[in-house]
């Protein structure tokens, strides 16, 4: 009889460790959600909206042009990724002269760390709602989550769908699409950026190897017809702050502009008290 009791605890105690075995595994597969907590946990593997029945543009086809690593230089950086920036123009109406020069200067010419390990080009975040692959690089702050992608061609579509889908960029598209100026200003305007000098930056960068020429043929050959993309809802949230917060941490922790939480609380300067209450405006 004893013998039989044991037989049957060694078989509950197999199937429940295989159990938890299928657990730990569905667990480190497929990609994550960031959550509350602002940490990622997996979910499912994403996908990222490129077909037609979405009301966005297909990807061009991948002949491996896209996939020359590693890449030497800047000059090859946009040999190498002119044409999808073209091509996310036709389709979004952002400058291919702003997109290559973001990706030049966020990625190193694609010869960045995060960039190498990532396909991330533009140094894009996770944000609360991404529920694609991550991977943590130091940046502002250590270890931060950041999109990763399985191939570039992904990277470009995302910074596209990234401007286009957040409020707070919608008035740089009421510019002329070849007007790379404005855009580099109002990148800045819109807090894509905290560097002060980083319309200066990517201007010089259009500037110097010509990039505007991709603009004037866009426009010179064909109409730009603007996929359409429904804008996030808006959600508004209250913060109470921390010891050791300060409005930037904030900020970057809710993925909106140091300006826009200053107008919204009636704040002069950037001084902020522990216990303070502020409203937060946030797109999802």
């Amino acid at each position: 009889m004893i013998k039989r009791i044991g037989y049957v605890l060694l078989v509950a105690l197999l199937i429940s460790s295989c159990g938890a075995k299928k657990r730990r595994n569905t667990q480190r597969n497929g990609a994550p959600v960031v959550v509350d907590n602002g940490r990622p946990v997996k979910k499912h593997k994403n996908e990222m909206p490129t077909v037609g029945e979405d009301g966005l543009y297909p990807m061009p086809e991948d002949t491996g042009r896209f996939e020359r690593f590693p890449i030497s230089d800047t000059q090859e950086y946009i040999e190498t990724f002119a044409e999808i920036a073209q091509y996310e123009m036709r389709a979004f109406g952002i400058p291919a002269s702003i997109t290559l020069a973001q990706g030049i200067l966020e990625s190193g010419s694609g010869r960045g760390e995060l960039t190498l390990k990532t396909n991330n080009h533009f140094g894009i975040k996770c944000h609360t709602g991404w529920e694609g692959e991550f991977d943590f690089h130091d940046d502002d702050a250590k270890g931060e989550c950041f999109r990763k992608y399985n191939h570039p061609m992904y990277s470009f579509r995302d910074h596209s769908l990234f401007l286009t889908s957040r409020s707070r960029y919608a008035f740089l598209f009421d510019y002329k699409p070849n007007d790379y100026k404005k855009w580099a200003h109002g990148l800045r305007q819109a807090g894509y950026a905290t560097d002060r000098q980083y319309p200066q930056k990517l201007i010089a960068l259009i500037e110097r190897y010509d990039l505007d020429r991709y603009d004037r043929e866009v426009v010179r050959n064909a109409p730009i017809e603007i996929a359409q993309v429904d804008p996030p809802k808006q959600s508004l949230t209250t913060h109470t702050v921390s010891k050791g917060e300060t409005l930037y941490a904030i900020s970057r922790k809710y993925d909106v502009p140091v300006d826009e939480i200053k107008q919204m609380n009636n704040l002069s300067d950037n001084i902020i008290s522990i216990g303070q209450v502020l409203q937060i405006r946030r797109g999802r």
